[in-house]
């Protein structure tokens, strides 16, 4: 096959591909597979160039952190901490709503935000039963919180996994880069739903008590299981955090602790490797191999080229560019592939326009991919997975419902990331400013939806399905 036809080819595998993955006609991981089956076959790429394009450590990491929390979620602990939460806001929605939102962003990013809205999804229709009220309300909230939560650190969304394992940056990296800027926009977001669900979600006195009567301590099923999965859990996020200074991947380390589990469990391999969500992991192989034959005919280096031309290879129009495009992008089609895009886009401008350090154009593909995808309901792997689980209770979320809600909420989220990147580039000690700042209005934040007092309560089971 001549160059020009297999740039053609290529290109269009790649469309085709990519659009039926946004149609949802046929699974997502079914199209990438077959696309990168036809990239084979057609010769673009061979077998060993294509293992070459597929990123391990990508694989590796989403495959150790699945095994590990599917594992912890049968000892019950997260509705636990769902109900604890409820608890702690006396039964009042609004502030359990809030509540649920804090607890969706923190495990969203010490876990990852599809994972973490397996778990507390189920809780939010016990809790929203209790109350006899509407339980949209909720699972938006919990949607846009994932998202942002998961912006915070390198295993919170699959962008930022693909992000790290493609530039090396590592766990500690993205904490100290993204945290502060997140911290910001969540608490702002949550402050503004609450002002919009304020007078939507309010139940009667009674059905508050429900609420407090309910026993968290009942949700916990197997407490020595409990005590060894968050200890590998804890030894495992230490890692994360380690990991650049021991030059381990963060695969090895997530790996590593999901070998660990197994080992003092004595869980059945067999049973716990039904946690892994194999369709996402054939999903990413057949698109690192689909993206990877753009990358080898030579169209990503031209898009580079051509996007050098266009913000004059500086550094901080490139990045705003890269912020608002992923953004715009990642609301209407589904980040994952969008990033797999991007990434050998990035690598190629930096090397054409002899960028030495790209990190401000992966905080810049970062925040707009993630925070992008709270535009549209479809914009996430976490928004889709949490209408397929409302669907089934029989609750329905709009397109456009979700839309008018969310979508001014993300444009507001990415112009605080640009005023962020911005100030981040011309005055690098606005970061440390911002870091104290994010401290005290999360301080803030949790304190307001805490209540230090206690209520007497009977002990009370809640069915969770």
């Amino acid at each position: 096959m001549e160059a020009q036809t297999q740039v053609i080819f290529a290109t269009a595998v790649f469309l085709v591909t990519y659009a039926i993955i946004v149609s949802e006609k046929i699974h997502r991981a079914v199209a990438a597979f077959c696309g990168a089956a036809v990239i084979i076959i057609a010769g673009i790429l061979n077998v060993e160039q294509a293992v070459h394009f597929v990123d391990f450590n990508t694989i590796g990491l989403l495959v150790g952190m699945m095994i590990i929390v599917g594992i912890t979620r049968q000892t019950g602990v997260f509705e636990y901490l769902a109900i604890k939460a409820a608890k702690q806001a006396k039964g009042e929605p609004i502030r359990i709503m809030a509540a649920l939102a804090f607890i969706t962003a923190v495990l969203s990013a010490l876990l990852d935000n599809v994972t973490t809205v397996l778990l507390i999804v189920p809780v939010t229709f016990a809790i929203a039963r209790q109350l006899q009220v509407n339980v949209i309300p909720f699972l938006i909230v919990e949607i846009l919180a994932s998202n942002i939560g998961g912006t915070a650190t390198l295993i919170g969304d699959p962008p930022n996994i693909m992000i790290g394992s493609a530039t090396k940056l590592g766990f500690m990296d993205f904490v100290v880069n993204l945290t502060p800027v997140v911290v910001v926009i969540y608490v702002l977001t949550i402050f503004i739903l609450k002002l919009i669900y304020r007078r939507q979600i309010t139940t009667r006195p009674e059905l508050m008590q429900n609420i407090m009567a309910m026993d968290e301590k009942d949700e916990i099923k197997d407490q020595a299981l409990l005590k060894k999965c968050l200890t590998v859990l804890a030894l495992t996020i230490t890692g994360f955090v380690l990991h650049q200074f021991v030059h381990l991947e963060s695969s090895v380390i997530a790996l590593s602790g999901a070998a660990l589990l197994l080992l003092v469990t004595r869980m059945d391999p067999e049973h716990a490797l039904h946690s892994v969500e194999w369709p996402v992991i054939f999903f990413f192989i057949g698109l690192f191999v689909v993206v990877g034959a753009l990358e080898e005919v030579g169209v990503i280096e031209a898009i580079a080229q051509y996007a050098l031309e266009v913000t004059g290879g500086a550094l901080l129009p490139a990045g705003l560019l890269i912020l608002w495009l992923s953004a715009v992008a990642s609301a209407f089609v589904d980040n994952i592939p969008f990033v797999a895009t991007m990434i050998p886009l990035i690598h190629d401008m930096g090397r054409l326009g002899g960028i030495q350090d790209l990190n401000f154009l992966w905080w810049s593909l970062s925040l707009g991919a993630c925070l992008g995808g709270n535009g549209t309901i479809i914009g996430a792997s976490a928004n889709v997975v949490v209408i397929g689980m409302a669907e089934k209770r029989g609750s329905h979320i709009g397109f456009m419902g979700f839309f008018k809600i969310a979508f001014p909420l993300m444009l507001l989220s990415i112009v605080i990331a640009m005023l962020y990147l911005f100030l981040w580039y011309t005055l690098p000690v606005a970061k440390v400013i911002l870091a104290t700042l994010a401290f005290g209005i999360l301080l803030a934040f949790v304190l307001s939806i805490m209540d230090r007092g206690s209520t007497p309560a009977q002990n009370q089971k809640i069915s969770v399905k």
